[in-house]
């Protein structure tokens, strides 16, 4: 990673390498506890393979930023180590996400809870088996934030700078759980303007996504004050950009790219920016319709009448011009930035890449 050409695959196959090397530390760990272990294991496995790697990405390059011309690439290894302790935090909250949301697939495989039900009921074991289902995604989601810490914490880089990042972490674990909370609080009143949509949005997403490893890469490489409020000019509103592009992929994705059904926010009854938007600008009748129709069982047939009806209310093309503006000023914040150039050419590239994809 220290040429100039930055390989994105390479990247990420490091990060695969990083995880799978400290997930068979924990095969052995707890391999006396048999049979069970192993499945939960498995799972895992499962859970941090794959993936666009973009929270390890901001923190390389956050970490690069501010290190600069000075960073001779021997603490490399160590370096992404910590980078991969992201992606047991992304892996964490996808799993807890998936059973809050009663979501059935993760990049077309079964949910964690659904796969652990699923093995119950094949079986024929005691009791309920939804609820083991549950129990095993509760555990492993806390399980991988477990081990999210632990990775950052023993990655090998200087200690003095581990204990400082370690506290942005702790922020930025605060801030996902709380968002979290927001959402599914949201979603149970059933209502949600755009300015609480918007606030849900910022914490259990945008923040954690890239503002956050942006600054715990940044602390890494000892940067200041300073330094990381200019990466958040950059972090904060690309990462609020990168969450409405997830969330229009969650209502218009192609399934056979996100790997979830058509329309799926929809089915789940997702209070987002779009849904509020198109609340408020669609026709009394349609918003009624929008509205009680967001968290049931919807056909094709009827997830393409409330597709018609977002398109209609302006929000799709509100969204997009949203995403277009806080792309930008993210862009203008990184040009202004006294940061290392080539980590600023880096940084502006996964901004596309985060603002401009199909899953």
């Amino acid at each position: 990673m220290t040429d100039t050409a930055w390989d994105q695959s390479a990247f990420r196959a490091q990060v695969q390498t990083a995880l799978d090397d400290y997930l068979d530390e924990k095969v052995e760990e707890l391999a006396a506890l048999g049979a069970d272990a192993t499945r939960l294991l498995s799972e895992a496995r499962t859970s941090v393979s794959g993936g666009k790697r973009f929270r390890a990405a901001f923190c390389y390059w956050g970490f690069r930023a501010v290190a600069g011309a000075s960073y001779d690439g021997s603490d490399e290894a160590a370096l992404i180590r910590a980078c991969a302790s992201l992606e047991l935090l992304h892996a964490s909250a996808l799993v807890h996400d998936d059973y809050m949301d009663a979501s059935d697939t993760r990049r077309s495989r079964p949910a964690t809870h659904r796969r652990f039900e699923s093995e119950h009921r094949r079986d024929g074991w005691r009791g309920d088996p939804e609820q083991y289902g549950a129990a095993a995604a509760i555990l492993l989601g806390d399980l991988l934030l477990t081990w999210s810490d632990e990775l950052l914490r023993r990655c090998g880089l200087p200690l003095d700078r581990v204990a400082a990042a370690l506290e942005v972490f702790d922020r930025c674990r605060t801030e996902v759980i709380a968002g979290q909370f927001l959402d599914v609080s949201v979603q149970a009143r059933g209502s949600a303007d755009v300015d609480a949509a918007m606030t849900v949005l910022r914490y259990k997403s945008a923040k954690y996504s890239i503002e956050r490893p942006l600054h715990i890469g940044a602390t890494l490489a000892g940067g200041t004050t300073e330094q990381l409020g200019r990466l958040s000019s950059f972090g904060l509103p690309l990462g609020e950009a990168f969450q409405l592009r997830d969330d229009l992929l969650g209502v218009y994705g192609d399934p056979a790219a996100t790997g979830k059904p058509a329309g799926d926010d929809l089915v789940e009854g997702k209070r987002t920016v779009l849904v509020a938007l198109a609340l408020d600008g669609a026709t009394a009748a349609d918003a009624a319709r929008l509205d009680a129709a967001l968290g049931s069982s919807l056909s094709a047939g009827e997830v393409s009448e409330l597709l018609a009806i977002i398109d209609s209310s302006g929000a799709h093309a509100q969204v997009e011009q949203v995403i277009g503006e806080l792309a930008a000023t993210a862009a203008d914040a990184l040009a202004r930035a006294d940061l290392d150039d080539r980590a600023r050419d880096v940084l502006l590239e996964l901004a596309t890449a985060a603002t401009v994809r199909a899953v």
